[in-house]
């Protein structure tokens, strides 16, 4: 890892009531050592961001969304924006998750719109990416991985991406308890990295936090972190427990 920061990132999803949340980050906060080599950033959901973005200030702790919508303000019922987002005290932003684009029509398309949003408004992308279980089945994982970088980063320039992190999350490991092995996680992480390396030059590829996300638990992160391009984790279910987050983030290569 050349210089890259780790970054925990846990995603909170469809969980949590405003007060839980609350409830979960003081623990939080309370089991994490003063001096932590690791970004951290949890994802609650939208209606505790505010509250908890309050309690974290200050903090070893950043907030992140779990979304938002390209356009700045306007006629979008249910919709967040990325200006809302950032005064609600978000650093972060997740953009892309397969269960966006598999349950709400996310593409390739909106989410280089989301990425653009995020960025004009000081927020960290992390810009979700992977394969389903038949396209790994058919050998297409690169040609899948390419296809999403390329649309997913086009008309952007290096500077534009300096703070840019991806996250590759194998579509048959989320929620199934099914975890890519260290050297398929590796493998797909090296080819993100060369990818970066062609669209982009060597100097923003090599400072791009690249995460796995898919089945991430205490037991498999060390493994997965001794691996040279894999520079942290997008946690779903182990983060929503304090405790098993912080054994996460506490992994030791």
């Amino acid at each position: 890892m050349e210089n890259r920061r780790p970054l925990i990132a846990g995603n909170w999803k469809m969980f949590k009531t405003c007060s839980e949340a609350v409830e979960t980050t003081r623990r939080l906060l309370t089991l994490l050592e003063k001096n932590v080599d690791t970004d951290v950033m949890i994802a609650p959901p939208f209606t505790a961001l505010a509250a908890v973005a309050n309690i974290a200030k200050g903090s070893l702790i950043s907030v992140g969304a779990q979304n938002l919508f390209w356009e700045k303000e306007g006629a979008y019922t249910g919709e967040i924006s990325a200006p809302m987002i950032a005064s609600a005290g978000c650093k972060y932003v997740i953009i892309g998750h397969s269960e966006r684009r598999r349950y709400f029509g996310d593409t390739d398309q909106t989410v280089n719109r989301k990425i653009a949003a995020a960025i004009q408004n000081d927020l960290i992308p992390i810009f979700c990416v992977g394969e389903s279980e038949k396209e790994r089945e058919s050998k297409e994982t690169f040609s899948v991985l390419d296809k999403q970088v390329k649309k997913g980063l086009e008309n952007f320039s290096s500077n534009d991406l300096k703070t840019l992190v991806i996250a590759y999350e194998p579509v048959w490991a989320i929620g199934t308890g099914k975890t890519a092995t260290r050297i398929q996680a590796q493998e797909a992480h090296a080819f993100l990295r060369s990818k970066l390396v062609k669209c982009f030059g060597n100097k923003l590829a090599k400072s791009i936090r690249i995460l796995y996300g898919g089945s991430v638990k205490p037991n498999n992160i060390s493994e997965l972190m001794a691996m040279p391009d894999v520079d942290g984790a997008l946690v779903g279910g182990a983060s929503l427990d304090a405790e098993t987050f912080r054994k996460i983030i506490d992994f030791q290569t």
